[in-house]
């Protein structure tokens, strides 16, 4: 296992639209376990695949009750709306206001291959919808809500 370079800013493969897994294999796993210690080592709740480079439709998220892996997602319903500030890996030191759902229902491998139904709300549908955009080539910032800029913060008071 071993902890992966995000990529950051203009990094082209950012835009890319990641493809589907149809591999369950040790190769798989590998990359799963890498993200998982890239993951933990940074202060973050959620990273996808193609923020270290690797162009499948995964992402995991930790909400501090460990980490879920969510192969081929797709989101099956979404309700409400919420306006907060969201931050990136691949967009250091930046922040801004999106809107998202309040509520979403993701339906999602895990790495077995088995299709599972993920429930999130507030943080956790955000933290969904941001690293779901991701497989899309979609950054937060082009969600800012109606108004709001990206905002440079100070690193070190995050």
């Amino acid at each position: 296992m071993a902890i992966r370079n995000i990529r950051v800013d203009d990094d082209p493969i950012l835009r890319k639209k990641s493809r589907p897994v149809t591999e369950f294999n040790d190769r798989l796993f590998t990359l799963l376990d890498d993200m998982a210690d890239t993951l933990k080592g940074l202060s973050a709740i959620g990273l996808a695949a193609v923020q270290v480079g690797v162009l499948r439709r995964i992402f995991i998220c930790n909400f501090g009750e460990g980490i879920i892996e969510l192969i081929n997602p797709e989101i099956i319903f979404t309700e409400g709306s919420q306006q907060e500030e969201e931050a990136c890996l691949s967009l250091p030191g930046k922040s801004g206001v999106t809107e998202r759902p309040a509520s979403v229902q993701i339906k999602a491998q895990n790495r077995e291959g088995k299709w599972c139904i993920y429930k999130g709300e507030e943080l956790k549908a955000r933290c969904f919808c941001h690293e779901y955009d991701h497989l899309n080539g979609v950054l937060y910032s082009d969600k800012l809500a109606d108004g709001e800029t990206l905002h440079q913060f100070d690193e070190e008071d995050q």
